[in-house]
């Protein structure tokens, strides 16, 4: 972008202009401007600070003054257009040029291997030049640049709509507002990138935010999405935000679009978008003429991870030739040209000192560790659960233990182990409480369970939770019945019970701090909406034990009101598909209670549907009538809801775990026990998403 000349001539210029102004307003401007435009691109794309703080301010303010005096001098790609003005009322969504996918994941070697045998049969030849980048941990964007200025920025959304959160976007310095592309021949382009935070940044500002009071942020990438969705412009820019671009959009293939003349590898196009000052990463991508080099690159960069100032999860790998990528395609999640090399999960130490016990919806006792803060893949953690009183006696944890901490999946943390050579000899057992903590109640174990459980039903924890999972979006789906109202409205003896949902005082409720009439009426009418569910929903917002949205639905198809269940023994229910004795047990139980059947009546009187008149009328007739499905891991190209909806439609059915009856487990990331089970049975189909789409669509 800029040769040495142009970088001594600017800087010599930047020293003048603190002091002296050009001949005319209109030379200072243009001047200032240039300079800003440049000291924002050593900062924030090469790192390389060539202004004090205190000299860029001087600048830009002395730009801000004259722009303000002589508004004809005003241009769109001026730095002092990314202050935007007032609020956003909204981010109203916007479609993609063509949709971002996803990446397929590999964490292994193995995984490597395979893809390049894969990659080599599509391209069919036998030698491919790949590409490695840093997977950088933020939120992905498009920006949109026509006729060399930016013109749109979009979060990546669900991949085909994304939220249009351009004057967002323009509170990021790293960012060029306007780039020589015209000159390129260029008119309209799409740049897909990541919007990250630097970590010295991102630490810093939570020092401040804990100094002022207020709670720090999770980690980089949360704040990096969270901040884009920020309505206030001027607090995005106090947040610093950074950018890493990394793709120019296949829309360059389409409706007579072309890419940049000359570019014909990934490599070179970085390169280029580079030179023209974007944000890439430029200087650490590298090229390989083999896949055991790619491994190799892999192993060396994740030992180093922690050195690069932004967190990174893995690398991406790409096949580096343009023509080979069009010809290799994608399917309709992931390009079949481009992986992810996923690290392995990040470890800490840290010490443990002391044992919480909380108590969950259906009493269930979990311990929760409260260790030192620890900083782990860009979060601090201090509770870590600990599941069962098995786990901890297996692990022989105890107070005061120095501890292996790991976030598995770079997402979920838990304790590896204690170092024991550590101990001292003043480490505590852990004690396991004997009465629930939240009501005193002596607490109950089966043999056959590990967790402990308060089986007190007006145990004011359960009860809470009780309500929070009854208004759930799975469940009844009361909109704006959160946890944080339904506690509220508990705190001040305005719920006491799932049926009290429908008997609020509304005449109490406008009086606390936050609700005021149009919040009332959208709760109002959320709850009274509720009231038609279908009878699936009300089973699970029950909240019966070890039954889920699919037993639920099981349970629903099998009658015509709820109360017939009252009959109901284990015999009857365990003739219904996938449902076992510990389900039926369960189910049996549950409306033996006279407590819970006066809480069925109770609904009935607030107007809650208890029916189902569609009983046994499960589809029969559709292509995939008699088949059973079941979902594992998560699914990037639709909802799991939705997925099921899918199979009824057709007229298969849903299961709720892996057995002899099972037809097709799809697979979605990080499936687990699920999968492995399906494979050791041996007559299970096992798809993939793409797989299962081509499935339903046929």
């Amino acid at each position: 972008m800029y040769t040495q000349q142009d970088e001594k001539r600017l800087y010599e210029q930047a020293k003048h202009l603190l002091s002296h102004d050009a001949a005319s307003a209109e030379g200072t401007v243009i001047q200032l401007r240039e300079v800003i435009i440049y000291a924002d691109w050593k900062y924030y794309v090469q790192s390389n600070p060539v202004l004090a703080d205190s000299e860029y301010d001087i600048l830009f303010k002395k730009l801000k003054h004259l722009e303000d005096k002589y508004p004809e001098l005003v241009t769109a790609d001026s730095p002092t257009q990314r202050v935007a003005m007032g609020l956003s009322e909204r981010f109203p969504s916007v479609s993609h040029l063509v949709p971002m996918l996803s990446l397929d994941n590999t964490y292994n070697a193995e995984d490597l291997t395979d893809w390049d045998r894969r990659c080599r049969e599509l391209a069919g030849i036998d030698d491919i030049e790949y590409c490695a980048e840093p997977k950088y941990d933020g939120a992905g964007i498009s920006l949109i640049y026509e006729n060399g200025n930016l013109a749109r920025g979009a979060t990546r959304g669900d991949g085909v709509m994304g939220e249009d959160v351009t004057t967002n976007i323009r509170q990021i310095k790293a960012i060029p507002l306007s780039a020589a592309l015209i000159k390129e021949g260029i008119q309209q382009i799409e740049i897909r990138g990541e919007i990250v935070i630097h970590k010295n940044v991102f630490e810093a500002f939570n020092k401040q935010r804990v100094a002022e009071g207020l709670s720090p942020l999770a980690n980089p990438r949360n704040a990096a999405s969270g901040t884009l969705r920020i309505l206030d412009p001027n607090e995005v820019k106090k947040r610093g935000l950074n950018s890493i671009l990394y793709h120019i959009s296949d829309y360059t293939l389409i409706e007579g679009h072309s890419r940049p003349v000359g570019l014909l590898t990934h490599y070179d196009a970085l390169q280029w978008l580079y030179s023209l000052g974007f944000p890439t990463p430029a200087k650490e991508m590298q090229k390989f003429k083999h896949i055991d080099q790619v491994i190799k690159f892999c192993h060396e960069f994740e030992a180093r991870r922690d050195d690069l100032p932004f967190e990174v999860d893995g690398l991406v790998i790409k096949v580096n030739d343009f023509g080979l990528q069009e010809k290799m395609g994608s399917t309709s999640h992931h390009p079949r040209w481009a992986v992810a090399y996923k690290f392995k999960a990040r470890q800490a130490t840290s010490k443990l000192r002391r044992v919480e016990f909380q108590v969950g919806r259906v009493g269930a006792i979990t311990p929760v560790a409260k260790i030192d803060p620890v900083h782990i893949g860009g979060v601090t953690v201090t509770s870590v659960s600990l599941f069962n009183e098995d786990v901890v006696r297996e692990k022989d944890l105890r107070i005061g233990d120095t501890v292996l901490v790991e976030r598995a999946g770079d997402v979920i943390p838990y304790i590896v182990k204690p170092l024991t050579e550590l101990r001292t000899g003043e480490e505590e057992p852990i004690k396991f409480p004997t009465n629930c903590p939240a009501c005193n109640s002596e607490l109950e174990k089966q043999p056959e369970e590990a967790a402990w459980r308060c089986i007190n039903i007006n145990c004011p924890v359960q009860v809470v939770e009780r309500m929070i999972h009854f208004a759930s979006k799975d469940a009844m789906d009361i909109r704006s019945m959160g946890n944080a109202n339904v506690q509220k409205f508990f705190e001040l003896g305005l719920l006491n019970d799932i049926p009290g949902i429908y008997n609020i005082n509304w005449n109490r409720v406008q009086h606390i701090e936050g609700f005021g009439e149009k919040s009332v009426n959208n709760l109002k009418e959320a709850i009274e909406k509720s009231k038609g569910q279908p009878l699936n929903r009300l089973i699970f917002g029950l909240g019966i034990r070890h039954v889920g949205e699919t037993t639920a639905k099981t349970l629903a198809s099998a009658v015509s009101d709820i109360r017939e269940f009252y009959t109901w023994d284990i015999d009857k229910l365990s003739v219904l598909e996938d449902i076992g004795p510990k389900v039926a047990t369960s189910v049996v139980d549950f409306f033996a209670r006279p407590e819970n059947r006066h809480m069925i009546d109770l609904l009935e009187q607030a107007g809650v549907n208890l029916k189902n008149e569609n009983k046994g009328q499960m589809k029969t007739d559709g292509a995939l009538a008699g088949k059973t499905f079941l979902f594992t891991g998560t699914l990037s190209q639709f909802k799991r809801s939705d997925a099921e909806a899918m199979v009824e439609e057709k007229g298969g059915s849903i299961l709720g775990g892996v057995s002899a009856k099972l037809n097709y487990l799809v697979v979605g990331e990080d499936a687990g026990s699920k999968l492995d089970k399906a494979k050791k049975l041996g007559t299970v189909n096992i798809l993939s998403e793409q797989e299962f789409l081509t499935l339903i669509n046929s």
